[in-house]
């Protein structure tokens, strides 16, 4: 009996502690530097997080390096309090293929909160490029096999993986041409010193609408309502049957979390991404916001299983990894 009444007096303790989640701030790593797509969203996402989160500060730390690895480690040993978050795009589910080391297990080591968003790419060309439209596009890449430089932002970048699936999809080799970022790589293809690149919306749509690339496709299932890049056909329609790519970005919690404070956490995403302001931030960025079943953890983590069972034979098939 009197163990019974301990179990019972520690489980209301616990219980009133995470009914008092957040008490202090809350952290969301970013890993990567500021500045960038992910870090962007993570802003916006904190302004919106915070009203549902009791009104606490919410602070991003920018943790860089190694294909965002780094950053994503640093929350997997963080303590499971619910008070360091982990806010990853699409590399959660590349980095066991990129990697040969990694310190972190992706589906065994956190907690998943829920997909928060989704970022079309666009295939684009330098300015010179001879092709008008898609069709003309592989035409030209047919004639120039072996002499096509495809750039990207750098290994495991979204430009970097969207590049390698467009090349095994086609079933034409490139050569691939990697960047420290994606500005340089943007520079190069204004400047004509390289021919192609897949690239974010976010990264893309400005130069697109202003002309100063050639814009071929799109890689979502369906065209996108984007004034610039309305008019643009998918690569599934243009021939490539099934290509389908985005970056993704979800919140994440160090493994052990009490579930208390993982559903609080995803209660208050799942307000923010109502919000009105972050909703039009999203749009002007030509972000999806999630809101099918992947905004619960449950489904988010299958989503994710699925994307290294996806990518994992893409990436070792080209043989680009680092140690």
């Amino acid at each position: 009996m009197k163990q019974l009444l301990i179990a019972g007096l520690v489980a209301a303790v616990a219980t009133s502690a995470f009914a008092e989640y957040p008490d202090k701030p809350v952290t969301i790593v970013v890993p990567f530097a500021a500045g960038g797509p992910t870090d962007k969203v993570a802003r916006d996402l904190a302004e919106a997080l915070r009203k549902p989160l009791g009104g606490q500060s919410i602070i991003i730390e920018n943790v860089g390096g190694a294909g965002g690895t780094l950053g994503a480690a640093k929350v997997a040993k963080s303590a499971p309090d619910g008070y360091t978050l982990l806010l990853h795009h699409i590399g959660m589910s590349t980095a066991p293929a990129l990697y040969r080391k990694m310190t972190y297990d992706t589906l065994g080591d956190f907690e998943y909160v829920g997909m928060v968003n989704e970022v079309p790419m666009t295939l684009i060309g330098k300015p010179t490029l001879p092709a008008a439209n898609y069709a003309e596009l592989v035409k030209w890449m047919e004639a120039n096999k072996g002499k096509i430089n495809l750039a990207n932002a750098g290994l495991g970048a979204a430009s970097h993986l969207c590049g390698l699936l467009f090349q095994s999809t086609l079933k034409i080799n490139m050569q691939t041409v990697p960047y420290k970022g994606t500005g340089p790589a943007m520079t190069d293809l204004l400047g004509g010193q390289v021919d192609l690149m897949c690239d974010q919306t976010t990264n893309t749509t400005s130069q697109i609408a202003a002309g100063s690339v050639k814009a071929y496709a799109v890689t979502t299932p369906k065209r996108l309502s984007t004034p610039a890049l309305k008019n643009l056909p998918t690569l599934d329609e243009a021939g490539l049957k099934g290509f389908n790519v985005s970056i993704w970005h979800g919140m994440y919690a160090p493994k052990g979390t009490p579930k208390a404070v993982v559903d609080k956490i995803n209660g208050a995403l799942r307000t923010a991404l109502k919000d009105p302001e972050f909703m039009k931030r999203e749009e002007a960025l030509g972000a999806v916001i999630i809101t099918d079943a992947r905004l619960s953890g449950d489904e988010h983590k299958k989503f994710v299983a699925s994307e290294i069972a996806k990518w994992g034979p893409i990436i070792k098939a080209a043989g680009e990894y680092a140690d």
